[in-house]
């Protein structure tokens, strides 16, 4: 018996939520250097991004 591919619903927006706050939880332990602060300004941003 094979499974259909769409047998569960498309929670993309419910996945990109979960990505978004496992990246915050991430970049608050990361060191606050100069280099670092920009990259995670642009990382946060993308995370949220669909």
């Amino acid at each position: 018996m094979t499974k259909n591919r769409n047998s569960k619903p498309y929670d993309l927006e419910d996945r990109t939520l979960a990505y978004a706050k496992r990246v915050r939880a991430f970049v608050k332990k990361l060191p606050k250097t100069i280099a670092n602060i920009e990259d995670i300004k642009q990382l946060v941003r993308a995370s949220g991004s669909v």
